[in-house]
């Protein structure tokens, strides 16, 4: 069932919201995927944050006209669902994920701002670690000095009171 005008200008405005705070968005195509399994990818990428939609290929192009994810209008040909997310992990994560399960779901294109990614590029972002899993790895790399610090610190009145338990046992 097609949309009438009102309906399609909605849903351009709906997705360029979701565009306007995006880091990335990653076409998959998802021909011969069954509806089940679609559900379980909607269900995920939710979870995950991440706006996905299946969108009319000709209202998406308008949606990225003057953004800068620009040029991966080209690559919007065929039946394509859109993760749209504002952490560029998160969104490659979820439909790389899905795709090693269901071979169906063929992740075509993906794209940050002003940089259109492959299909290989994007499988490499999926394995980064999230923005999260970073900012604590960092914290842990920021606070081990101090730890150490501390710890050495503690020792030297350590040493001294078990120094003198020792004396008390002997004696």
């Amino acid at each position: 069932m097609s949309l009438n005008l009102e309906e399609k200008k909605a849903v351009v405005a709906e997705v360029s919201a979701q565009v306007a705070k995006a880091q990335a968005i990653i076409l998959a195509e998802y021909r011969g995927l069954e509806v089940g399994s679609m559900t379980q990818l909607r269900t995920k990428a939710r979870k995950s944050g991440v706006y996905f939609r299946v969108l009319k290929n000709s209202l998406a192009r308008r949606v990225v006209v003057d953004t800068p994810f620009a040029d991966l209008s080209k690559h919007m040909v065929g039946p394509l669902a859109y993760s749209i997310s504002s952490d560029p992990v998160a969104a490659a994560k979820v439909l790389h994920e899905f795709a090693k399960e269901n071979a169906r779901l063929v992740i075509k294109a993906g794209a940050m701002a002003n940089l259109v990614m492959s299909h290989n590029e994007v499988a490499n972002l999926a394995t980064m670690l999230s923005r999260e899993e970073l900012l604590s790895k960092l914290m842990r790399t920021m606070q081990a000095p101090v730890i150490n610090f501390v710890r050495t610190l503690n020792e030297v009145p350590t040493k001294f009171v078990r120094g003198l338990a020792a004396v008390r046992d002997q004696k």
